[in-house]
């Protein structure tokens, strides 16, 4: 298992396949062995290059506070210490978060962008975004990880069908180390590039489940401040869409990077 030291933290990171790169950013309480629906299917044509943010899975759990630049700079360490001068950057959640904080601050290392159930701020607009927040906030504080993977887990997983996945993001959800996830989560809150966005000129593409916590309306508003960018809604899916659905999500950034990549990165 292969980890690197960067940003003063051990980073755990997993490659596969040849190709251009395909950088893979997971979400909060989340490892990169989530990906593992998509890394066999990218890898065949891609070079794959998965981690564990900071605080999560086999990477470092140091004393918070964390930050959304932070994260950045830990995964521009990561590219650095690969060789990778720019990489095709999929981030779900607060992966996306990550992967935008990357574009605004380092638009030479992204060659594109896919953005999953995911944006530019984590600033609460509404009473409704107040409270969904604080709920988040009072579960990590009350909870340890087990109690809140199971008050979680039927929400990104409803179906009776989705029983074994419900199970499984369960039991990965209560590894989660409860200082680390705090810390994680408190980085998020407030965090906001919004009112660079429009400047992230890179393809960018730019996904959301139809039952995803933030509706797609949200999303559309701030694709339409990015010059390069387009919105996909994928039906049937929740926040967790490149698990629930994905087979759609796969063929659907396939076809991105393949369109990016026939254009030069235009």
């Amino acid at each position: 298992m292969p980890t690197l030291r960067t940003n003063g933290i051990d980073l755990h990171y997993e490659t596969s396949g040849q190709g251009e790169t395909v950088l893979f950013l997971h979400g909060l309480g989340s490892r990169s062995d989530d990906w593992q629906l998509q890394t066999p299917v990218f890898a065949a044509n891609y070079r794959v290059l998965t981690a564990d943010m900071r605080g999560h899975g086999r990477t470092s759990k140091p004393p918070g506070p964390y930050s959304v630049p932070m994260m950045a700079d830990d995964v521009l360490g990561l590219l650095d210490a690969l060789g990778i001068a720019s990489a095709h950057v999929v981030g779900l959640s607060m992966g996306g978060m990550i992967a935008f904080q990357l574009a605004a601050d380092h638009p030479e290392r992204v060659r594109s962008l896919v953005i999953v159930n995911s944006g530019p701020e984590l600033v609460a607009h509404s009473l409704a975004d107040r409270l969904r927040i604080l709920q988040r906030l009072l579960l990590a504080r009350l909870f340890n990880p087990e109690r809140t993977a199971h008050f979680l887990g039927p929400r990104l997983f409803p179906k009776p069908e989705q029983a074994q996945l419900r199970q499984m993001f369960i039991a990965q959800w209560a590894q989660n180390d409860p200082a680390a996830y705090r810390a994680a989560m408190r980085a998020l809150v407030g965090w906001s590039v919004l009112d660079r966005v429009g400047g992230i000129a890179c393809p960018t593409l730019v996904l959301s489940g139809d039952r995803d916590y933030t509706p797609a309306a949200t999303k559309a508003a701030y694709v339409a401040m990015m010059p390069n960018a387009r919105l996909v809604v994928i039906e049937d899916s929740g926040h967790a869409t490149p698990i629930d659905q994905a087979e759609r999500f796969n063929d659907c950034v396939l076809a991105f990077l393949a369109g990016v990549d026939a254009q030069g990165g235009a």
